[in-house]
């Protein structure tokens, strides 16, 4: 049963404390917003409506679209508002709502692109059983697992911080909901959510990215008994998805493996995969893409 709290309405300190250079980053980030929906987006819309693009590694960048989208809708349109308002409130119901679901979109990310690289590895290392085993029913289950596996992360996080009686200060130090800032607020001792929070949400960063670089090292082994053509299609799409791992996994890493007791956050780390490298994903998928930029082409 949750401890009664004394705060109901958080104040985040914002970004930035002059309004300036808070009206300045409405201009800058209001259009990264929109080029993350638009791009997003238009890569769900090209990948359902092109014939060309209806392999598994397609079906899984549609849903990784997805999943951006949403995990970017979570945190942004609060952040812009705030940046414009000279109160930047929320209640602590819509916190948690906001922790649940900022968690859940992230893992499922997290499991999505960990199946992109599985994909990958069966695509250049087992190509004449790849149809087999990326069956489409077996595309589904794994995107539903991401979708699922995101879920239990979220429901575990909530859960140890749902009971934490909140007594004031209601001031948060950071433009959005998240757990360490919002633990600094609990009128307890936090050190047992905080480890709880490290091991379900840093070393599963970690563990997932020694399993997604695991794979990259299997693949570019396999590769040197390729064609050269074959090696040079093969390492272009992987580049592309290894730099959206590492723009994802590195921010997420170095936030979440610190202790709570020394959390200094550094917020322009956080804008950067929380604003930044979503709308990123749509550029690096299609630059790196010629037949996800010639449906494109097709499609308009």
């Amino acid at each position: 049963m949750a401890a009664p709290n004394n705060v109901t309405q958080l104040i985040f300190t914002g970004l930035f404390q002059d309004r300036e250079a808070q009206r300045v980053s409405f201009v800058v980030f209001l259009p990264v917003y929109m080029a993350t929906m638009l791009g997003n987006g238009l890569i769900i819309l090209t990948v359902n409506t092109s014939k060309s693009l209806s392999s598994p590694m397609y079906f899984f960048l549609s849903h990784l679209s997805l999943v951006e989208i949403c995990y970017s809708s979570t945190i942004v349109p609060k952040f812009l508002s705030g940046l414009l308002a000279e109160n930047k409130t929320i209640s602590l119901n819509g916190c948690m709502t906001q922790i649940f679901f900022f968690h859940f979109f992230g893992i499922a990310e997290i499991i999505l692109l960990t199946v992109m690289a599985y994909d990958r590895y069966v695509a250049i290392c087992k190509p004449l059983h790849y149809m087999t085993i990326m069956s489409r029913p077996v595309c589904h289950v794994l995107v539903f697992s991401s979708w699922l596996g995101g879920m239990f992360h979220s429901v575990v996080q909530i859960l140890i911080t749902v009971p934490l009686p909140f007594c004031g200060p209601h001031v948060i130090d950071h433009y959005f909901c998240d757990l360490h800032p919002l633990f600094k607020l609990a009128c307890t001792d936090t050190f047992v959510a905080g480890i709880i929070v490290f091991v379900n949400s840093g070393l599963f960063s970690v563990i997932s990215l020694l399993f997604l670089i695991s794979s990259y090292v299997v693949i570019l082994v396999h590769l040197r008994n390729q064609s050269s053509e074959g090696r040079r299609k093969a390492l272009s799409t992987c580049a592309s998805h290894i730099t959206v791992v590492l723009l994802f996994f590195g921010p997420a890493i170095f936030l979440y493996l610190r202790p709570s007791s020394t959390f200094s956050e550094d917020k322009l780390v956080s804008v950067f995969y929380t604003v930044v490298t979503p709308m990123m994903n749509p550029i690096i998928y299609t630059l790196r893409n010629a037949e996800v930029k010639n449906a494109m082409k097709r499609l308009w």
